[in-house]
């Protein structure tokens, strides 16, 4: 190891752990029906979990309650006001997320999901999460997180804002292909760790190096199949997208910015109306006076 790299390895710590987490058909506990309470709901649906709502109705976000009616079949509501963290209940529960403007209860949920040993989210008090949730990118299968780890969610979405702004739109549909056309290579030559398999990773390799994410994109089953059958069954070469008969399909880009504890900057257009406003109220003030 060299100096460059002991000095690395030594200088490694002050993070966390960045990890996709699975919670299929897992149960997760919201406590809180608020703004925040709707953020989570939205970001734990993607998941395809079981969500346990603990929130009264009276004081259920609109978003909340739309997610209520058009989700029944992953959300259970209860309908009710927890004033004390031991009337909590977590027989079968894999997480919790608190969202509670009550810092004293939240810390309280916090420590009896500790001594159960259940994974705890307390938002807004980052000192208490044994995770967090950071600023977003969701296309499809391709998901992006930047997370700053407790310090800083605004440049988090700063950060966020700069690399969906360098991304074509077409990247969640051109690996939703690769994986089906994975997946067909692999019925056509299988094996898991052995030659076979490693030749398999080399030509998806040499494939998506090749071919531009925008062309991938426009993959179907006939591409497909004739991939594997002029490529990889003849010496595993990779045709070229002109050999396949495709062009690149321009779409509008449609991005759809999960929400995040984080508030969004105000427009230019926005910022522009507050001067003209000002403006004008101060007008009409000096000529009345």
């Amino acid at each position: 190891m060299s100096d460059a790299e002991e000095q690395r390895v030594k200088s490694l710590g002050g993070g966390s752990l960045l990890i996709a987490w699975q919670l299929k058909d897992k149960r997760v506990l919201i406590v809180g029906g608020g703004e925040i309470g709707s953020q989570r709901i939205e970001s734990i649906l993607h998941t395809d979990a079981n969500i346990c709502l603990l929130a009264p109705s009276h004081g259920l976000h609109p978003r909340t309650k739309r997610f209520l009616e058009l989700r029944k079949d992953r959300i259970t509501h209860t309908d009710r006001t927890l004033k004390n963290a031991d009337d909590i209940e977590l027989e079968g529960i894999d997480m919790v997320l608190t969202a509670l403007d009550d810092p004293v209860l939240s810390a309280e949920i916090v420590s009896v999901c500790r001594s159960h040993r259940i994974p705890v989210n307390a938002a807004d008090i980052p000192d208490l999460c044994d995770f967090y949730f950071g600023a977003q990118i969701r296309d499809g299968p391709l998901q992006i997180v930047f997370s700053t780890n407790g310090n800083g969610p605004r440049m988090a979405a700063l950060v966020r804002n700069k690399i969906q702004n360098s991304l074509s739109g077409h990247e969640g549909e051109a690996i939703r292909q690769v994986g089906l056309l994975r997946i067909k290579l692999k019925e056509k030559a299988p094996g898991v760790g052995g030659d076979v398999s490693k030749e398999r990773m080399r030509w998806m390799t040499k494939l998506c190096d090749a071919w531009e994410v925008e062309t991938l994109a426009t993959l179907d089953e006939n591409i497909m199949e004739r991939l594997i059958k002029e490529g990889w069954e003849k010496g595993r070469k990779v045709p070229t997208a002109e050999d396949m008969g495709l062009r690149p399909t321009k779409r509008r880009i449609n991005w759809t910015v999960p929400w995040t504890e984080v508030r969004p900057i105000p427009t230019v257009a926005a910022f522009v109306f507050g001067i003209i406003t000002t403006t004008m109220l101060m007008t009409v003030r000096a000529r009345r006076l």
